[in-house]
C-alpha cells in the first residue's frame, strides 16, 4: 500500500501544478471563450478613445488656427459616424471661458452639426485653462493570426485548425470604415409617415401597393448571334 502511495503523490503534485499553471494563463481577447461556431471563434476588439482638441480661450473669439482645428475635428466626427460633441469650459475660466465655449458651438453649427448633437458641460482640472472639445471615435483591433498552428491532416476530434477564420476577421478590423459599427448598430431613421400612409390607404381600398414599373428597369435578351 506505502508503495502505490509512493507513486501516486509525484502524480497528484504535477497534475496540482499543471492546473495552477492553466488558471493562471493570459486570457486572449480576441478568441471567445465558447464560440457559437467555428467562424465566430475570433473577434475584434473595438477600443474607444475621446478625439479632443484644446482651444485656450481668446477675447476675439476663436482664432483662425482655433477655427481650422475645429473645422478638422468636425470632419473626423462625420467620418467616425456622428454622435455627440462635448465642449468642457475650463472650470477656473470664468465668463471668457463661457464666451470661449459658446464661440465653439457656433463654429460647429456653422459646419452643419445640429443643436441636439452638441453638449456643453463643466470640464476638469485636466485641460487646464483651455476650451476641450471633443467626440467619442473607436479604433477595431484585429488578432495576430499565424502565431501557432495544429496538424491539418491529424485531428483526432475532426476540429477545425486553430486559425480557422482568423483572418477573415482581422482583414475585417483592418478594412472596417467605421468602427463604432463593431461595438453597436446605428440608429434607424425614421419612417418615412406620408409614404406609409399612402401604403396602408390603397390597401384598405383593395388597390395595388408597389410602385409602378419604370420602363428603364425593363430589358431583354438579345437574340443576336456573333
Amino acid at each position: 500500500m506505502s508503495s502505490n502511495r509512493a507513486r501516486i503523490l509525484p502524480l497528484l503534485v504535477a497534475a496540482a501544478a499543471l492546473g495552477a499553471c492553466a488558471s493562471h494563463a493570459p486570457a486572449n481577447p480576441h478568441v471567445a471563450d465558447t464560440p457559437i461556431t467555428p467562424t465566430q471563434r475570433f473577434a475584434p476588439v473595438v477600443t474607444e478613445t475621446p478625439d479632443q482638441v484644446l482651444l485656450a480661450p481668446h477675447a476675439t473669439g476663436l482664432s483662425a488656427a482655433q477655427t481650422a482645428a475645429v473645422d478638422a475635428l468636425v470632419q473626423r466626427w462625420r467620418t467616425s459616424g456622428g454622435g455627440a460633441i462635448l465642449i468642457h469650459p475650463p472650470v477656473a475660466g470664468g465668463a471668457e471661458g463661457y464666451r470661449m465655449a459658446a464661440a465653439v458651438q457656433t463654429r460647429l453649427e456653422a459646419e452643419g452639426v445640429r443643436d441636439a448633437q452638441i453638449r456643453i458641460e463643466p470640464g476638469d482640472e485636466t485641460g487646464g485653462g483651455a476650451v476641450a472639445v471633443a467626440f467619442n471615435s473607436y479604433t477595431a483591433d484585429g488578432p495576430r493570426c499565424g502565431r501557432e498552428w495544429t496538424s491539418f491532416t491529424h485531428s483526432s476530434d475532426n476540429a477545425p485548425n486553430s486559425n480557422f477564420g482568423c483572418a477573415t476577421t482581422a482583414n475585417l478590423a483592418a478594412m472596417i470604415a467605421n468602427p463604432a459599427d463593431l461595438a453597436a448598430p446605428r440608429a434607424e431613421d425614421p419612417a418615412d409617415a406620408g409614404r406609409r400612409e399612402q401604403v396602408i390607404s390603397k390597401y384598405r381600398a383593395g388597390q395595388v401597393t408597389s410602385t409602378s414599373s419604370d420602363s428603364q428597369a425593363t430589358g431583354h435578351v438579345s437574340t443576336a448571334v456573333n
